[in-house]
């Protein structure tokens, strides 16, 4: 191989609020060689999702960040094509957490294999890859829905808002959605079978949101901050559960947010209604795994969940495709394939 063989996408410098493409670089370098133990592996598709702004951001958080001059990290679908490994064969396509690059070398400890006669590899970095899992462990051990409650999610058109809302709806509750467009709402409606979805760019939004929800909010997966809690805080119920899964309305913001300071009328509330506040990472749930790849499959194949997801193409347009990311352009499971 040349050294054009390989490419990798660094983070060339940190943003101040909303990322750039002048924030990446896109790189040719020496294919790597495998070591004992290792396996060179071609990456077939890439995820993008929006934990990865934290990582371009040097704040201190439940990660460390990604260095300056270093390939951005992420999810990874992939083809052995080289192994030093016994547990590995050239053809193999593996699970594994490569990054922006074209290559990659890994250990063998750090992959999984995958079956494409099973399920599309690409679940594996969506459905049935961290985004759901994030959705099945945070709504079941800290929402906990019950049957008759009401569950509302944001970026319900997402991969992990979606998956929150069918599981809701297999576990009995009324699922309400939130979304951004005509186009996504009634996907999230028609498709992933919500009872209701809500424009969150409706001039209207609040009082549409408290009409979908005449007996208020037992559950509120949260992945938005911003006005859609706004919208939903005086909404909850008495005991309601609030799973905080991700923040991106807030991700570009720099230093103190702007408007009155809102935690005292927050805290009362927690205090008088006696509700639950949790953020979570999903591998904190991992021995929940088990049954997540046991229950998620035969979700789908029941036709009881189902899943979207936006391709595109060529490695050079990954910034570009994260950059929308994180203002709502993407519609499913955004995936890069290389």
């Amino acid at each position: 191989m040349t050294a054009e063989d390989s490419r990798r996408i660094v983070l060339a410098s940190r943003p101040a609020g909303r990322p750039t493409p002048g924030n990446f670089r896109l790189e040719s370098v020496a294919c790597p060689s495998p070591a004992e133990g290792q396996v060179l592996l071609r990456i077939l598709y890439l995820s993008l999702d929006p934990y990865m702004r934290g990582r371009m951001s040097a704040a201190k958080s439940y990660a460390a960040p990604v260095e300056i001059g270093q390939v951005m990290e992420g999810g990874t679908v992939a083809e052995v094509l080289e192994s030093r490994h016994p547990g590995f064969k050239p053809g193999d396509i593996v699970l594994s957490h490569s990054g922006w690059q074209s290559h990659a070398v890994a250990g063998g400890a750090h992959l999984r294999k995958l079956d494409p006669t099973v399920a599309p590899v690409t679940t594996a970095l969506g459905v049935l890859g961290m985004p759901g899992f994030t959705a099945y462990a945070g709504l079941l051990t800290i929402g906990q829905p019950k049957s008759g409650e009401t569950v509302v999610v944001a970026a319900a058109s997402g991969p992990v808002g979606s998956a929150v809302g069918q599981i809701a709806r297999i576990k009995g509750a009324r699922a309400v959605g939130i979304a951004g467009g005509e186009k996504k709402c009634a996907f999230v409606r028609e498709t992933f079978g919500f009872d209701a979805v809500i424009d969150h760019g409706a001039p209207d939004f609040a009082e549409k949101l408290a009409a979908a929800c005449p007996d208020g909010i037992d559950v509120y997966f949260e992945n938005v901050g911003g006005k859609v809690w706004d919208a939903v805080f005086p909404l909850l119920n008495s005991f309601a559960r609030i799973p905080v899964c991700g923040l991106v309305a807030q991700y570009n913001s720099e230093g103190d947010f702007e408007g009155p300071d809102r935690l005292p009328v927050v805290m009362r509330q927690v205090l008088s209604k006696s509700l639950t506040i949790r953020g979570f990472i999903q591998r904190e749930f991992v021995a929940q795994r088990p049954a997540f790849e046991q229950e998620m499959p035969r979700w789908i194949a029941e036709g009881a969940l189902k899943y979207k997801e936006d391709i595109v193409e060529g490695l050079a347009n990954a910034p570009e495709a994260f950059i929308g990311l994180l203002e709502g352009k993407n519609f499913g499971k955004l995936i890069v394939k290389i």
